[in-house]
């Protein structure tokens, strides 16, 4: 009897084997989403499944969620989720996943298999699925909002790479493929074409868009107004700081639209070597390019204005001013709300705040004048102040330059400084040439002179048009 019993646990177990572990049944997916649009920042979905009975479920038992291809199709599936070992043990359960950043399509589906007992359940209903690499805007056409084809010809758009520091270009991620549309409103369009170039035969305004199919994006491009040309057309120039423009934010970019070669002017002269399709300028003025569009050609002009205000100082740039004296210096402008900065050698003087000054010593003073509303742009103004040429009689043949001020330079009759044309040398001993000028300051010598046990002789010569004079300089300590 017990053989017998025996025998029949051997035949369950060849020819019934399900009946001994048991098996389930798993229900068909319910999805917790409608579709798919993944990214960097979203990524987290959730599918809920039952299976029955709980109890044939095996200690080592996992579920595992098989995705499809894009058409649904699971013969190549992926597995995206596999759970512990005996992670769900009662029905329903619910699985939280993530998508695979090549995920892309309108018909996906998911399936719900189990290890112990093995099964599978039947597949979900399809949904769209992408996942969003790229999710922000591009440029096409260098941003530039029109371009222009010749008449019969044709102009290619492209996606800008790598665009400028703003632009994420979507070129970056080779997997992204591009639809193109053409804007039939200011609201609605229509699908031209796919791919990362549109050659264009007609006018109109054009785009493109990442294709995440029915996923909103904001992958998309500027709009681009595409005109049919005649060699009568006339192209625009656009300024990056307007037009005025303000001077203080640096240069304005004048730009116009795509063409195979440029010529820029201003005030009706050639620019040379201007023959790019931009051109950097802080100065107002008319200008024009001429444009070549491989095939036919076209002009555009621009008058640019800038916004700056107007100034002007009362002294010249150079002048003198004696021991005791004050001038008083005046600045006149224009400017909306002016402040004024005066430095004197390079340092502020911070108690100036206005637009005169009372200059009473030498040195070199610069006045910056900006305007602080509108167009805040700054004017500068330099002037030196100077002592007037000392009035002497006979050329010394002594000094001492010490820094004790007297006698430190060799001051000369002012008949032969700055303003006479007359020439003026230093030589050594041995006839070696050490200063020369035609416009002497009373300024020599102008560096230190390295000291022996003897005091240096220097010889000069002095030449205008009328006389020569030679003589020699002793430089004591």
């Amino acid at each position: 009897m017990k053989n017998l019993a025996v025998t029949f646990a051997f035949l369950l177990t060849l020819f019934f084997p399900k009946l001994l572990h048991g098996q389930i049944i798993i229900g068909k997916p319910s999805l917790g989403f409608t579709q798919a649009c993944a990214s960097a920042s979203f990524n987290q979905y959730n599918v809920t499944f039952t299976f029955s009975p709980d109890s044939s479920l095996l200690p080592t038992n996992q579920f595992i969620l098989e995705l499809s291809d894009a058409d649904g199709d699971f013969t190549n599936s992926e597995v995206i989720y596999t759970s512990a070992e005996n992670e769900f043990t009662s029905s329903p359960a619910t699985i939280t996943f993530s998508f695979p950043e090549t995920i892309a399509g309108e018909a996906y589906k998911i399936r719900v298999k189990s290890s112990s007992p093995v099964a599978t359940s039947t597949s979900s209903n399809s949904f769209a699925a992408y996942f969003k690499i790229q999710d922000t805007p591009f440029t096409i056409n260098n941003l530039e909002e029109t371009a222009l084809f010749c008449s019969g010809g044709s102009y290619l758009l492209t996606i800008d790479n790598p665009g400028s520091d703003t632009n994420d270009s979507p070129l970056q991620y080779p997997s992204l493929t591009f639809n193109w549309f053409k804007a039939t409103s200011d609201t609605t369009s229509e699908y031209v074409s796919t791919g990362l170039t549109l050659e264009v035969t007609e006018p109109g305004i054009y785009y493109a868009e990442t294709d995440y199919g029915s996923c909103t994006s904001n992958s998309h491009s500027n709009r681009v107004e595409v005109i049919e040309s005649s060699s009568a057309a006339d192209a625009e120039i656009t300024s990056s700081l307007g037009n005025p423009f303000c001077s203080g934010d640096g240069e304005t970019t004048l730009s116009t639209i795509n063409a195979s070669t440029y010529q820029w002017y201003k005030d009706g002269e050639l620019i040379e070597e201007a023959t790019n399709q931009e051109y950097l300028t802080d100065e107002p003025g008319t200008y024009s390019v001429d444009i070549d569009l491989g095939g036919c050609n076209t002009t555009a002009s621009i008058t640019l204005e800038t916004l700056d205000f107007s100034s002007s100082i009362n002294v010249e740039e150079d002048f003198t001013i004696n021991s005791g004296e004050t001038i008083e210096v005046i600045i006149t402008t224009d400017a909306d709300s002016p402040v004024f900065q005066w430095y004197l050698d390079d340092v502020l003087l911070s108690s100036e705040t206005s637009n005169t000054l009372n200059v009473a010593q030498t040195g070199t003073y610069i006045v910056n004048v900006t305007e602080t509303i509108g167009c805040e742009a700054s004017q500068s103004f330099q002037f030196v102040v100077t002592d007037p040429f000392p009035s002497v009689e006979n050329i010394p043949n002594v000094i001492s330059p010490n820094n004790d001020g007297v006698n430190d330079t060799w001051v000369i009759p002012q008949k032969y400084v700055s303003g006479t044309n007359t020439e003026i040398k230093i030589l050594t001993a041995q006839g070696k040439i050490v200063y020369q000028t035609n416009d002497y300051l009373n300024n020599w010598p102008e560096t230190e002179i390295n000291f022996t046990s003897i005091n240096p002789v220097y010889y000069y010569i002095i030449t205008n048009d009328s006389e020569t004079k030679k003589g020699s300089i002793t430089v004591i300590k």
